[in-house]
C-alpha cells in the first residue's frame, strides 16, 4: 500500500491531491498517478508534481475501498 501526495497545475491554478494505491514498488505508483490524473483532468505529465510516495499499512488507508481490498487479500 502506498499513499501519494502532490500537486497538479491546470489553467494557472494549482490543485493538491492525495491518492492511495496497491503496488509492488513506488515506480509503479508514479506511472499510475501520472496516467490517472492526466486522463481524468486533461493535464500534461509535466504539470503533475509528485511530492511524496510513502508506504503505509493497509489499516492506515483512508480510502475505504482500498482498505477493504487490502485487508481481504491479506
Amino acid at each position: 500500500m502506498f499513499r501519494v501526495r502532490g500537486v497538479f497545475e491546470k489553467e494557472g491554478k494549482k490543485f493538491k491531491f492525495t491518492k492511495e494505491y496497491r503496488a509492488l514498488k513506488p515506480e509503479d505508483i508514479k506511472e499510475l498517478v501520472l496516467s490517472e490524473i492526466g486522463s481524468k483532468h486533461r493535464v500534461k505529465r509535466s504539470k503533475i508534481y509528485i511530492e511524496s510516495i510513502e508506504e503505509i499499512k493497509p489499516e492506515e488507508a483512508e480510502n475505504p475501498i482500498v482498505r477493504r481490498l487490502s485487508l481481504e487479500l491479506a
